[in-house]
């Protein structure tokens, strides 16, 4: 289900804290390999990076000499030794994936900061206090740490720094750490959208609903992805505890990931093809208005609606977890990091920005502050008015004190 680990391959520095010659090369990361420290005289050899194995299919090895004036260049050229042997094809791959990047960035950047403000939008104002909302705002939740989560990975393996010695990286506990609330929070998205689809269903099923029930709610949401990466962790550190967790030689851990997330995306589909069932049946119904164009119009809306609230758009790929074909694997990495980063964004347009009730509070406040600031200056220029108008009546009151008189006088009597 998840491209995350082909696209955002880790630094593997682990083997040059090892060892270090105090005579020699030290170890070195020159941003595709980590070389580890060696004497005087060696030659290194190492493997190409996988991410360029995996993008290109082409195992090969790179090599520098550790010399006394230091470690020279690598060779052979590494567009050569690990790289395909179509010279357009790597500037092509290289131009897709820097656009991949770009766009899943965005994507992230933007559903980032319109989760951020549906959030503070429904939490301000009580009247949109409910437990619909109250799930929307979990899964807002869920989106912006995945946000986070995907940018600080990407800000963290793409640094521009060059030849970073391995001793100043950071420690491996704390890249382990990095990747394990990195799938923990993808996961949970994933756990938050079959909410969404378990809620939705429920709703239109029954009638009655409980306020307690979000609690559990919140369990499947949150405590089943937990128990997944708890057993994810047991597995790394038993059967592949190797470097920062990035490799996946051992199918076990990775299944642990990825299958749970597979069945939540099969589950949340039959709910979807459930609820456009119901939806049929409802507009079919004599007591719905319209005809049958409007009918059917409705109907799309709601499918189009329901759709990224879902995530149907993951079923499309469900069956492809690693595709061998390299045109497939390209579309696959394309929906999932570029497109699909978008999607918090379409969630929070839609369930936030667009619904009704939101706008009408909206409204409602801004008419409300409308009001405030246009009494507020009407109040200053009555006061004024009267100010001015109060010393012209008192300069005429002495004209004007038997009329007064007379006109009080003739009141008290009736």
């Amino acid at each position: 289900m998840r491209c995350d680990h082909v696209f955002y391959a880790p630094a593997r520095s682990a083997s040059a804290l090892l060892q270090l010659h105090p005579h020699g090369c030290p170890g070195e990361w020159d941003n595709f390999l980590c070389w580890p420290s060696v004497a005087v005289g060696e030659v290194m050899t190492l493997p190409c990076p996988s991410l360029l194995q995996v993008l290109f299919g082409k195992d090969g090895n790179l090599k520098r000499n550790c010399t006394d004036n230091g470690w020279s260049d690598v060779y052979p050229v590494i567009t050569i030794a690990c790289w395909s042997n179509n010279i357009d094809e790597p500037s092509t791959e290289l131009v897709f994936y820097r656009v991949v990047r770009i766009l899943s960035t965005l994507g992230h950047s933007l559903s980032l900061i319109a989760l951020l403000t549906s959030t503070i939008v429904i939490c301000l104002f009580r009247r949109l206090h409910c437990m619909r909302n109250y799930i929307h705002l979990n899964l807002f939740v869920s989106f912006m740490l995945r946000a986070v989560a995907v940018l600080t990975k990407d800000t963290l393996l793409f640094s521009d720094d060059e030849n970073t010695d391995c001793s100043t990286q950071p420690s491996l506990v704390g890249c382990k750490a990095s990747l394990v609330f990195f799938n923990y929070f993808i996961m949970a998205n994933f756990f938050w959208l079959l909410v969404e689809g378990i809620y939705l269903h429920t709703l239109l099923l029954l009638i009655h609903t409980y306020s307690t029930r979000l609690s559990i709610y919140m369990l499947i949401g949150w405590g089943i992805p937990f128990v997944f990466i708890v057993a994810w962790i047991i597995c790394r550190i038993n059967l592949e505890d190797i470097n920062c967790w990035e490799i996946n030689e051992n199918p076990v851990p990775n299944r642990l990931l990825n299958w749970p997330i597979m069945a939540s995306v099969i589950i949340n589909f039959i709910l979807f093809i459930s609820i456009i069932r119901i939806l049929v049946q409802k507009l079919r119904c004599t007591d719905v208005g319209g005809n049958e164009q409007s009918q059917y119009r409705r109907l799309a809306k709601s499918t189009l609606l329901l759709i990224p609230l879902f995530g149907v758009n993951y079923v499309v790929f469900v069956y492809l977890m690693e595709p061998a074909n390299k045109n497939m694997k390209r579309i696959k990495i394309f929906f999932e990091l570029a497109l699909g980063s978008f999607q918090g964004l379409i969630v929070a347009v839609l369930y936030c920005f667009l619904n009704s009730e939101v706008q009408s509070e909206l409204r409602r406040t801004w008419r409300s502050l409308s009001l405030k600031r246009y009494v507020g200056r009407d109040c200053r220029l009555h006061a004024m008015s009267i100010s001015r108008n109060g010393t012209e009546i008192s300069s005429q009151f002495p004209r004007n004190s038997r009329a007064q008189s007379i006109l009080q006088t003739e009141t008290t009597v009736f």
